[in-house]
Order: structure tokens, then C-alpha cells, then sequence
């Protein structure tokens, strides 16, 4: 069972996207490197939200504890704090207002679509599916070690300082992949349980890749876009 969850995760997981590889090689411009910011904001502030749908799924105190914490940890214990916080700090080293982050309306289409299919998928499927969803935290540590050394190397116009999020989240998605993995190993007993659980994490693999898909497209000819009224603001690096 484990294996193939890794094995999806293996074929699957949007590091692989020719978005990510090229940000990873340096290859971005900064307009596009804004774009992802801005969009990808759009996700970061629903995953609170997909974890407040996924603890109202337990009967367990004890399960609604741990998963609570995930909570915490993007929102924060007080204003300041907290995941979200940091990815608008990194969309301000970028030259991007928190204004701009905070715009839905400017959200690109397949963006809005795929977070709010995820959104959706977390209120309406069961615990194990939601859970298994989940499952692309067990990538994450070494995506983050990737974007870091990546950001550090090829995008220094971007202060150091914006790239507090990707380091707290080598941590924490090792350990919140590790949480998820041993739940679902626990619960996915039969084979059609088993079954949901691969395609759950193949569910989620395809929102992240489908997002990359959106931003590598650009907005449509016309479309407002959140980096240029920043470009024209703050000026490019």
C-alpha cells in the first residue's frame, strides 16, 4: 500500500511540471515568477480551509487535535504568524502588494477551478479520501530543498527573508506526510479502501499539475494580470 502511494506520488507530483523545472533552472522571468506567486497564493489560503473540512470529519478528539494544528500552522496562532503570513512576505520581496495577493478577482480560471475542485473534494469525500489527498506533503521536503537552493541561486532580487515559507515547510511536510501516511495505512483495509486512497492522491498530484498548467498558460489576451500592475509599480528587479 505504501509503495504505490509513493509511486504515484513518484509519477505524479508537480515537481516533474515544465513550469517548476524551468523556475528550478533559473528560467523564469520575473513577470512570470510573480504570476506563480500571485496565483499560487490563491491555494495557500484555502488549505486551512480544506483542513478545517477534513477535522470536521472526525469523531476523535484526539484526531481533531493533530489535524488542528495543520490550521495553526497557515493561519497562525496570532496575526503575523503562520504560513500565509510567509507566502505574503515572499509575494512582497517579489514586488508584489499584499493587496495584490489578497485580489481573487484576479485569480487566473484553471487556478480558481482546480483549488476549488480540492476544495470540493475535501467536503464531500470521505475521511481516508480527504486524508489521502494529503499525501503530497510526503514530496514536499524535497521540493522545498529544490525551490530554496533554486531561489537562492538563480532569483536573488527576491530577499532571503521571502523565502521563510519554503523553509518551515521542509519540516512540516515531512512530518504532516508521515501523520497522513500512517492514518491511511490504518484505515485502508479492504482493497476498494486501498484503491480510493491511490486514486485520492492521484486526485490531488493532477490539482497541482492542473494549476501549473494555468499559470504556465498566462492570463488570457486582455485578462488583468496581478504581476503587471505590480511591475508597473514597483518597477522589474
Amino acid at each position: 500500500m505504501t509503495d504505490r502511494l509513493r509511486a504515484v506520488s513518484a509519477a505524479r507530483y508537480h515537481d516533474r511540471h515544465p513550469f517548476n523545472v524551468r523556475m528550478h533552472a533559473g528560467d523564469l522571468t520575473p513577470e512570470e515568477l510573480r504570476r506563480w506567486i500571485a496565483n499560487r497564493f490563491h491555494y495557500q489560503r484555502h488549505i486551512p480551509v480544506k483542513d478545517a473540512l477534513i477535522l470536521a470529519k472526525f469523531d476523535d478528539p484526539a484526531l481533531r487535535r493533530g489535524w488542528a494544528r495543520r490550521i495553526r500552522d497557515h493561519d497562525g496562532e496570532r496575526a503575523g504568524e503562520g504560513g500565509i503570513e510567509r507566502w505574503l512576505r515572499l509575494g512582497e520581496a517579489a514586488g508584489l502588494p499584499r493587496a495584490t495577493l489578497w485580489d481573487s478577482s484576479r485569480v487566473l480560471p484553471g487556478v480558481r477551478l482546480a483549488v476549488d475542485g480540492y476544495v470540493n473534494f475535501c467536503r464531500l469525500r470521505p475521511a481516508l479520501d480527504a486524508v489521502a489527498a494529503s499525501l503530497t506533503e510526503l514530496s514536499a521536503p524535497d521540493l522545498m530543498r529544490t525551490r530554496i537552493a533554486a531561489f537562492e541561486k538563480h532569483y536573488p532580487w527576491i530577499d532571503a527573508d521571502g523565502l521563510a515559507y519554503f523553509r518551515g515547510r521542509v519540516e512540516q511536510g515531512g512530518r504532516d506526510g508521515q501523520e497522513a501516511l500512517g492514518l491511511v495505512r490504518a484505515w485502508a483495509r479492504t482493497r476498494d479502501q486501498q484503491e480510493r486512497a491511490v486514486a485520492a492522491l492521484a486526485f490531488k498530484c493532477d490539482v497541482l499539475w492542473t494549476l501549473l498548467d494555468a499559470v504556465d498558460r498566462g492570463p488570457a489576451p486582455g485578462a488583468p494580470a496581478p504581476e503587471a500592475a505590480a511591475e508597473r509599480k514597483a518597477g522589474s528587479p
